[in-house]
């Protein structure tokens, strides 16, 4: 069995009468890429400051690599640590900065020489050892931020939104970086953002935070996919709500107005009333345009009225309202998009009851 690099248990902060963060439970495994992602005030950066032992639990016990650190300081919980705003120091030269962690712990000349030359190989700085970090793209500031925080092997790397200051392209490129380094090196990352292609895109398991709580955790997949609460589905990608009464069941299924009058099924995945109020769910991607042979194509099929489309290189969303109050989004690629969709245009909109969530 993998052991756990970090081990919270009932881990709360509060500030005076406002809970920053309700107890809260979480184990990261040896190896592991766990991120935290929610909305700004989600708990997210209170939880991993109470990690680094920049803030004090208000209850809980913190475990790294089997020692109670609850109440350790930063320095000797044997960490590395990457921030947004890079935390480079300017008087000091890349070289300087890399190996100043290794300096505090009094590791030899050579020694130091040797592990930062090979974290700068590991993030291809090594040509710019001697430049200072005003001389540096916030991308390559970055990667010396990265490899001071795994230049002495720590038993765990703490990232705070370290892509937060970097424009879309740096981004992409960095979040790959990040994962190939992750998976190369078998370091364990605990990531903070607010970003959900970043944490779709690098982890192997995603903590979603809402209200001070982890609302969800589990692989990107399971998250998309199967979202547990209506919070997780609205967060994660785009969605299409429907609100609707629930009017009974068929085998696997259970049945639902919507607004419109208009019936539509879900796959049974907990017990609900005929006559109780639920919300579904489906993805724009998941959603056809139906022009023919309606009940062949999907096992829900609604009327809408096109309210034009928006395209966007790659693909075209198509916007539709079903009903008052109701309006929908498709997303289809070029390949299968249509000519052209007129504002007005009667659509019928299909999707099969698998992909349709239901939240009560």
């Amino acid at each position: 069995m993998t052991p756990n690099k970090l081990s919270l248990s009932g881990v709360a902060k509060h500030y005076g009468e406002f809970t920053a963060l309700h107890p809260t439970d979480l184990e990261v495994k040896e190896g592991e890429f766990v991120t935290l992602l929610g909305p700004s005030g989600s708990g997210k950066s209170t939880l991993l400051k109470i990690v680094a032992g920049m803030e004090l639990p208000s209850a809980g016990t913190v475990v790294i690599n089997d020692r109670d650190t609850t109440d350790m300081p930063v320095r000797e919980r044997d960490l590395g640590m990457v921030f947004q705003n890079y935390a480079l120091m300017p008087h000091l030269t890349v070289f300087n900065n890399v190996a100043f962690p290794l300096k505090v712990r009094k590791t030899g000349a050579e020694e130091i020489r040797r592990k930062v030359v090979e974290a700068l190989g590991t993030v291809q700085l090594e040509h710019l050892k001697d430049r200072k970090p005003h001389a540096l793209s916030g991308g390559q500031q970055q990667r010396v931020s990265i490899a001071r925080a795994i230049v002495y092997n720590p038993s765990l790397v703490l990232m705070d939104e370290p892509l937060g200051a970097l424009d879309k392209k740096l981004r992409e490129q960095l979040q790959y970086e990040i994962k190939h380094l992750h998976d190369r090196l078998g370091i364990t990352i605990l990531y903070v953002t607010h970003d959900q292609q970043e944490a779709m895109s690098m982890s192997d398991r995603v903590a979603l935070m809402n209200g001070g709580r982890i609302e969800q955790i589990g692989s990107p997949r399971d998250l998309y996919f199967a979202p547990e609460t209506e919070f997780a589905a609205d967060f994660l990608g785009n969605s299409n709500f429907m609100d609707a009464i629930v009017t009974g069941s068929k085998g696997d299924h259970t049945i639902c107005r919507l607004v419109s009058g208009q019936e539509v099924s879900a796959q049974t995945k907990r017990v609900v009333a005929p006559g109780q109020k639920v919300r579904l769910m489906v993805r724009p991607e998941h959603i056809r345009v139906i022009t023919d042979d309606r009940s062949a194509q999907a096992s829900n099929v609604v009327k809408a009225a096109s309210l034009g489309a928006t395209f966007f290189g790659d693909s075209m969303e198509i916007h539709a309202q079903v009903d008052e109050g109701t309006e929908m989004s498709v997303k289809v690629s070029n390949e299968h998009a249509l000519p052209g969709v007129s504002q007005g245009e009667e659509m019928y909109l299909g999707w099969d009851a698998a992909q349709t969530h239901l939240f009560a």
